[in-house]
């Protein structure tokens, strides 16, 4: 395999397949000629980590495993949890809170909702993973709430969704609070919300101190649920 010189550039990360193939193939071409794993990796721009585990591959596969994989998703590839399990589990957030369920929190957090998942599904989910269903069920969105943390100790965002299961046609009601370390709390339900005074009561007793909630792109289908919440404060 010929050296071809080539200019540092960016992370391999970032390059297209058939960038990232010709960059292996240099590299390794690199430590065959005689250079160290560490230079070649500063000519290149890349971890030696990286530049020994394609020297590996090479040396025991050929160039052929030099080739990136496809990636993302593949056409047909199953998610972690099927549709029928995922419908399983936003049935049980729907049917009540947590301890309803008999699980040990008074709303729905992700370790609560991991905790679910494996009882239900006899699978272990990673709080990320947990939010890329909680956010493909449509119960939290993309509009920044995460980014917007309030500052004040006790204080929390709260806001107002509408879920939909995998497995059902109806959209369902949800009630979510985030704290300003990022803590996600929910209430499910399959009809509306009358009011959030529950769920404050019920994140004050998880929380264990008192709460205020700051309403966050709320509904403006909804402003009465509000008028029942002690210390809701209003944004100015």
């Amino acid at each position: 395999m010929a050296m071809v010189e080539v200019q540092q550039g960016p992370g391999a990360r970032s390059l297209p397949a058939d960038a990232l193939e010709q960059l292996r193939r240099q590299a390794v071409a690199a430590v065959g000629s005689g250079l160290s794993q560490t230079r070649v990796a500063r000519m290149f721009g890349v971890s030696r980590k990286a530049v020994g585990s394609w020297v590996r591959a090479y040396e025991s596969g050929g160039e052929s495993t030099l080739r990136p994989r496809p990636r993302g998703r593949r056409a047909g590839e199953q998610l972690v949890l099927s549709a029928a399990q995922q419908g399983r589990v936003v049935d049980v957030l729907a049917a009540g809170p947590p301890d309803a369920a008999g699980l040990p929190w008074l709303v729905w957090t992700r370790k609560a909702v991991a905790e679910l998942v494996a009882r239900e599904c006899g699978v272990v989910l990673s709080g990320t993973t947990i939010d890329k269903y909680l956010l493909r069920w449509e119960l939290i969105g993309r509009d920044g709430m995460f980014s917007r943390r309030p500052g004040c100790p006790g204080t929390l965002l709260v806001t107002c969704t509408h879920p939909r299961s995998p497995t059902g046609s109806r959209a369902l009601h949800a009630l979510v609070a985030v704290s300003g370390r990022g803590t996600l709390q929910f209430l499910v339900a399959a009809a509306p919300f009358t009011g959030v005074a529950e769920f404050r009561r019920r994140l004050r007793m998880q929380c264990g101190r008192e709460v205020r909630l700051v309403p966050h792109d709320w509904p403006t289908a909804h402003p009465a649920l509000l008028d029942d919440g002690q210390d809701v404060v209003l944004p100015a």
